[in-house]
């Protein structure tokens, strides 16, 4: 296989490429990343001199460039997970969501289309089907109804993947994934956020009760999903990624507190985000019965692995990425 990736120099995108450059039949993996604030070489650092691979600092949005890349490297499939992933920021600036997961997507869509690979993937997220009340889990069926701009960007997105299937017969899969966590998450997320500033014995924000809930997954976890999909997916189908480890907030701030031996007195509850969804819960029953994935690392042993990461690694987030 030779695989053109998208914001691998990004959080899940480098584990992922990490995972499969170790594969014997991964013969080529391009990674394309335009660097902006959520791309870090640092995160490539250790497989940079892999003969298989190669990096392009470019934008997704260069129609031209993706086609004769993909021509060039003889690329056959493409997994797509550069994006605009930050809620507060979409609030801000909703443009720039629409740039890079809408447009961007529809030009990876067009060159692997005229290109003829034999699969691309989307990597989505359950923010687009909205909140759930304290009850229910969100399947492959459940509508999509976003309610930040980051959430409909990546709707709208889904929505033009699943139009070249059906119009073009594109062998395209989508995966929509719970909350990530694990090393190398930027430093704005909820995890790495509470973590260092708990670490700096700085005040801990939490937006509204705290009482918001997301179900969280060990990005090894995600990845090997992605692969599944990526090497096995049935095209046009749509798979649901989650570990059923919902927390709410509070509970995790208090757990890294705990953790780290600091006080409850950090905690500070400021204004809730607007549109702050409620909850958030996966069905993944449909890629663990028809893939055979299911999550093997427990949130109990892989929050404590990451807070560990974070306190171990301080220069890789006290020190600009570059």
């Amino acid at each position: 296989m030779r695989v053109l990736v998208t914001g691998g120099a990004g959080f899940i995108g480098s584990h992922f490429i990490r995972r499969i450059l170790a594969s014997e039949d991964i013969e080529k993996v391009i990674n394309v990343d335009k660097l902006t604030y959520a791309g870090n070489l640092t995160n490539t650092a250790d497989f940079s001199n892999d003969p298989k691979y190669q990096f392009l600092q470019e934008d997704i949005l260069n129609v031209k460039k993706m086609v004769e890349t993909v021509l060039t490297c003889g690329i056959d499939t493409i997994v797509n997970f550069a994006a605009e992933s930050h809620v507060d920021r979409s609030i801000d600036r909703p443009s720039a969501f629409i740039d890079t997961n809408v447009r961007g997507t529809e030009s990876l869509l067009h060159t692997a289309r005229v290109c003829e690979v034999e699969k691309y993937v989307q990597i989505s997220t359950d923010e687009v089907y909205g909140t759930l009340g304290a009850d229910g889990y969100f399947t492959e069926r459940s509508p999509l109804l976003p309610n930040s701009p980051y959430a409909a960007s990546k709707a709208a997105a889904d929505m033009f993947v699943r139009s070249y299937f059906e119009t073009y017969g594109l062998p395209v899969n989508i995966t929509r994934c719970s909350n990530n966590y694990g090393p190398c998450q930027h430093p704005e997320k909820l995890i790495p956020l509470m973590t260092m500033r708990a670490l700096n014995h700085e005040s801990m924000p939490v937006y509204g009760d705290g009482l918001n809930v997301r179900d969280w997954i060990h990005v090894h976890d995600h990845c090997r999903a992605v692969e599944d999909v990526m090497r096995y997916g049935q095209n046009g189908e749509v798979y649901n990624v989650g570990a059923g480890e919902e927390r709410t907030n509070q509970q995790i701030v208090r757990l890294i507190l705990d953790y780290l031996q600091r006080p409850d007195s950090l905690i500070s509850y400021v204004e809730d985000r607007k549109g702050h969804d409620r909850r958030y819960a996966i069905d993944p029953s449909y890629i663990s019965s028809a893939l055979g994935w299911s999550p093997e690392t427990t949130f109990e042993e892989g929050i404590k692995e990451t807070i560990d990461w974070y306190q171990q690694n301080q220069t890789w987030w006290q020190e600009p990425a570059t």
